[in-house]
């Protein structure tokens, strides 16, 4: 680690304050002094004129859990800015584990199913030699080392699977397993979890409501008694406003449970922002009116990107959650050769088509053909650049056989690109200044034949400050750094200070951009090969640093790995916030 003098920038300090000119001295991994015209003391100088210099950047919801054991260099957010990642969002963790196989398997087979992650190297990367979280931070600690600080919360999916074995998806928990599922949080939260994430939202590809969904009130009651015993926890969940739209009974729920409990919650979706939720958005604007009046900490979770979805026969949970589960029989075939199979079958072609017309939900893309776009063929047989409702209507066949069709043209391995949902643009930028909500959400690390959510964070820069004018650069850093760095109780990072570690971007405006997305041939497949997965080149930054070590610089990542397991501050009784790490 070497000292360093950044000098000539613009220091944006990640708390909402104005810019200004000043110099940074990085020693020993923190900003020792932020001023003008410091003078050099045989540091390494820096030049960042014509650059802002900021607090590197807080993915807040990411999941790496698994993905990091295998791509340790998590390409591609050190050329984005990013410091700091979040896992264990949406009730999926690695820990804590049932001590017997079967119940292991189940909880790798939802990471793999939701998170569209395939299953083979989750098996051959990961050593599972824990069951409690604590253990699994332990093993992390030794084996893993990456160029971002993370923290992670604890599932209530993995909790349940632990204490109550595959019989989690079934039933209600008794006494003794909720006794024992108090326990494993205890053992978590004592270890320096975030705190406990959970799952009102998912289906799996057999249509069957995640574990969660079984947990009845006295469940979620004892484990927040064990949440309020740890004042720097924080409850984060998402909530159903894709599928079945059951996020304002969601929100009652909640309301009820968490109302008089000193519990800071995010909930994903609390306020939704496209189009198609418009339905439910008054009725979950007054929930979330009547939490905030009742003392509930509640912090909505937001993306700023409309999420675009790519359409994958290799590797994709959109057919299942758009509740179509027979296009979802051919993603689940065990080889391409019997997905053709049943891409060309008449049998399968008719139950296709009656699914699509009958039990797909009216706003996926399923019922949305004209969203639908033939861009990226494997072979090149094309035809490229239409919509599947052009296709469709120029061969006078139902949507679902031409996709078949042009699938089968021009290669099973084709994927079919889905525009992203139209947005409420005013109601995301009011989220954006509101001074409790969580934004920057991307699912970076997930969905990998899907999107790439790592980059994402360029956008606040280059669409809402420097191209629309609708964010100021002090409101989009703040957005990323220092708002999240509080909500996650991080004290000792997430601003521009003394004292402050030294996670640090710097960025000349007019230098970066959001970059397309590009395919990657290098995720294991657990059969001794590889599969893709989509990235993107570099924002660039200048320069990334992550606890004063540059992880990029000159425009690439520079191989180091100072990253390192964060937990959230504690609050000793003189009220002084420090870092527990």
């Amino acid at each position: 680690m070497e000292d360093m003098l950044i000098r000539n920038g613009t220091v944006v300090d990640g708390t909402g304050a104005p810019a200004f000119a000043a110099d940074v001295r990085v020693c020993d991994g923190r900003i020792a002094e932020v001023g003008p015209d410091l003078e050099a003391r045989g540091e390494r100088v820096v030049d960042a004129s014509g650059c802002y210099v900021t607090p590197g950047f807080i993915e807040s919801h990411t999941h790496y859990d698994g993905t990091m054991w295998w791509q340790p260099d998590l390409d591609p957010l050190p050329g984005y800015g990013a410091t700091t990642m979040i896992l264990g969002n949406c009730g999926f963790s690695t820990a804590p584990l049932h001590r017997y196989m079967p119940a292991q398997k189940e909880m790798i087979g939802i990471f793999s199913f939701f998170e569209d992650i395939p299953e083979g190297p989750f098996l051959q990367k990961l050593p599972w030699d824990w069951n409690t979280w604590s253990e699994y931070r332990a093993s992390v600690e030794r084996n893993v080392k990456v160029p971002l600080n993370y923290a992670a919360y604890v599932g209530h999916i993995a909790i349940r699977l632990a204490a109550m074995g595959v019989e989690a998806w079934d039933r209600e928990a008794t006494p003794e397993e909720i006794a024992r599922m108090c326990e494993l949080l205890d053992d978590a939260l004592a270890a320096g979890a975030l705190g406990m994430s959970d799952n009102l939202h998912d289906h799996d590809g057999q249509d069957r409501p995640v574990p969660t969904l079984k947990a009845n009130d006295a469940e979620f009651a004892a484990l927040f008694d064990v949440m309020e015993r740890y004042p720097n926890s924080c409850y984060q969940v998402i909530v159903d406003t894709f599928m079945r739209m059951t996020g304002p009974a969601d929100l009652e729920r909640l309301a009820g449970l968490l109302g008089g409990r000193k519990i800071r919650v995010q909930i994903a979706g609390a306020v939704p922002t496209l189009e198609f939720q418009k339905g439910i958005l008054p009725a979950m604007q007054e929930s979330l009116r009547k939490m905030r009046e009742a003392d509930v900490d509640v912090w909505p979770g937001f993306a700023h990107v409309s999420p675009t979805n790519v359409l994958s026969i290799t590797k994709s949970l959109i057919f299942a959650q758009s509740n179509d589960f027979v296009w979802h029989e051919v993603v689940l075939a065990d080889d391409h050769a019997e997905k053709a199979r049943l891409l060309a079958d008449p049998e399968w072609r008719a139950r296709a088509r009656e699914s699509w017309d009958t039990k797909a939900w009216d706003h996926s893309p399923l019922k949305n053909p004209q969203e639908l776009h033939l861009i990226d063929s494997e072979n090149g047989a094309g035809p490229l650049n239409m919509t599947l409702k052009e296709y469709a209507e120029s061969l006078g066949l139902h949507r679902s056989d031409a996709m078949a069709d042009w699938i089968l043209k021009n290669g099973t391995r084709s994927t079919v690109h889905m525009a992203p949902f139209p947005k409420d643009e005013a109601l995301t930028i009011e989220l954006m200044r509101d001074p409790k909500t969580v934004g920057n959400i991307s699912d970076a690390g997930a969905h990998l034949q899907m999107l790439c959510g790592g980059g994402e964070n360029a956008l606040l820069l280059t669409q809402y400050v420097r191209d629309e004018g609708s964010l100021s650069i002090e409101e989009a850093v703040h957005v990323m750094t220092g708002k999240l760095a509080g909500h996650f109780n991080l004290a000792d990072r997430g601003v521009i200070a003394p004292g402050k570690r030294a996670d640090v971007a710097v960025f000349n405006l007019d230098e970066i951009a959001r970059q397309e997305m590009e395919k990657a041939n290098d995720v294991p497949d657990g059969r001794g090969g590889t599969t893709w997965r989509f990235t993107r080149k570099p924002m660039p930054t200048r320069l990334t640093l992550v606890n004063g070590v540059p992880t990029f610089e000159n425009g690439a990542y520079t191989g180091a790995k100072p990253g390192e397991f964060l937990s959230p501050a504690i609050a000793p009784s003189d009220g002084l916030a420090v870092a527990a790490e």
